[in-house]
């Protein structure tokens, strides 16, 4: 492969791409590839016992409404409480469970957080026999038109 054009931003990558894509480019040449990669987790609020509670009963909540409707085929009568009695049971086991985990963890990860993989720099790259092709086509994508 071999790098046709750089860009700061994924958005202005995909972009030339998909500009390739448009004037019937053999996109399936093409590679985006990002350098420079760093980890940023984005820390979103404090995680209290409450918090973690609440969370896992959330969790078990949806998981015992999947188990309740999945019972809930097989009854043939008050099928509605099979489910709210599974969504139930789900949301206090998972209450229990989220507040244990997060006891168990003794204040060492107290804050909620999402992780995200960042770039520096995005190359659009090419199979050399394209290369040359790409470039004249991405030259009159910077180049404004007149």
């Amino acid at each position: 492969m071999v790098s046709v054009a750089t860009y700061p931003e994924y958005a202005d990558a995909q972009r030339a791409v998909d500009f390739l894509s448009d004037n019937k480019f053999p996109v399936e040449h093409s590679a985006i590839v990002g350098t420079n990669l760093r980890m940023v987790e984005q820390v979103l609020g404090r995680m209290t016992t409450g918090r973690a509670t609440l969370y896992g009963a959330g969790a078990g909540a949806w998981f015992g409404l999947f188990i309740g409707l999945l019972f809930g085929i097989f009854v043939p009568t008050n099928w509605f409480a099979v489910v709210l009695t599974a969504l139930v049971i789900g949301a206090v086991w998972g209450a229990i469970f989220g507040a244990i985990a997060h006891a168990m963890t003794r204040g060492k990860r107290d804050f909620t957080s999402s992780r995200s993989l960042q770039a520096g720099e995005y190359a659009v790259s090419v199979t050399a026999e394209y290369a040359e092709q790409a470039r004249q086509l991405l030259a009159r994508l910077t180049t404004p038109a007149g």
